[in-house]
């Protein structure tokens, strides 16, 4: 919010200096009277699983060594969340998407995003692989092998805060198995 304050302190309509109002929510021209608003980029994120019910993560180049995570991208102007749920799963992973769960929502700062969290099932995922531009290495895991992963230090996760993170440890834990807590150092980018 600071960060759009800093950006936007003028009218988009007539160019004059706008001031904050309703405790910084708002900013609203003296001039023209018109009221902007910060602008929140839609994305969806997603946790894709096969008929196995292993999941697949995927690797950013940026992101450190051994950091993997859910697959997510932004919702284009006009699609509906699912759509985009279809097409960055196909983009990024190379596998169709059959069943669509909706799982929740979570305000995401960098830099101004609200993800909109789902699940996928896929029936082909011996079609999974990396894009290459976006996406340069996949995985697929099971419960067994995701928390042998993060003890031998192979695999870091997204961070406990995030809607990714909290996505996996659900699943991890949706077997109804007792299960050691899923541990993994901290991995922002």
């Amino acid at each position: 919010l600071a960060l759009w304050h800093k950006r936007h302190p003028h009218c988009s309509v007539c160019g004059k200096l706008t001031s904050p109002q309703l405790g910084g929510s708002v900013r609203r021209c003296p001039d023209c009277e018109t009221e902007h608003y910060p602008r929140t980029d839609p994305a969806i994120i997603v946790l894709i699983r096969d008929s196995r019910d292993r999941i697949l993560l995927g690797r950013q180049q940026v992101w450190p060594e051994h950091r993997f995570s859910t697959f997510a991208g932004f919702v284009e102007p006009g699609e509906a969340f699912e759509a985009a749920v279809i097409r960055e799963v196909k983009e990024e992973a190379n596998v169709q998407v059959h069943t669509i769960e909706y799982v929740g929502s979570q305000p995401w700062p960098f830099p101004a995003s609200m993800m909109i969290a789902f699940t996928a099932v896929i029936s082909d995922p011996e079609n999974a692989q990396a894009d290459g531009e976006e996406i340069v290495d996949i995985k697929w895991l099971d419960r067994d092998s995701i928390y042998e992963e993060l003890s031998q230090e192979a695999l870091l996760l997204p961070p406990p805060l995030s809607v990714a993170r909290a996505m996996i440890e659900a699943w991890y834990a949706a077997d109804g198995k007792v299960r050691p807590a899923l541990s993994s150092a901290e991995s922002w980018r």
